[in-house]
């Protein structure tokens, strides 16, 4: 049910925003701030994408560590996108490491991992046991002589 309110109260926060912050600065540094923003996050989605560097994946400690402050970033890059004070604001939150690193530790908190149990290695399949019963309507294979 939260996701729903979200979706309902976001818009509402942003346009009350907007006519807040915009009748206090007006209204071309309100449309100059916006479109700022928007090409910041771009621009940092951008810098996200591409070739990675491999050092930073072969550090002995946790690989997946820096691609999970990658995901923090392209998020903050869609965040400063969307139209609107409050994603801008909470997309220069998650641009500084300290809560990037936070929030990837309430992330990983809630995240479990199940391994799958190992299963008996199984073939199904018909055979012929060559040792014991003479096959005369096959000729030998490579794979059988010796």
């Amino acid at each position: 049910m939260w996701p729903f309110a979200l979706l309902i109260a976001l818009p509402l926060i942003e346009i009350s925003l907007f006519v807040t912050i915009g009748s206090a600065i007006g209204l071309g540094a309100t449309l100059l701030i916006i479109l700022a923003t928007a090409m910041g996050g771009m621009a940092l989605i951008r810098a996200q994408g591409g070739t990675s560097r491999m050092r930073e994946f072969q550090t002995k400690g946790d690989p997946l560590s820096p691609l999970a402050h990658k995901a923090m970033l392209v998020a903050a890059g869609i965040l400063l996108i969307l139209p609107g004070f409050l994603t801008d604001t909470l997309g220069l939150l998650l641009m500084l490491p300290p809560v990037r690193k936070l929030v990837i530790r309430r992330i990983a908190a809630k995240v479990r991992i199940k391994r799958p149990r190992p299963a008996e290695a199984a073939i199904d399949g018909e055979f012929i046991d060559l040792e014991s019963e003479k096959v005369t309507h096959r000729p030998p294979s490579a794979w059988t002589r010796h």
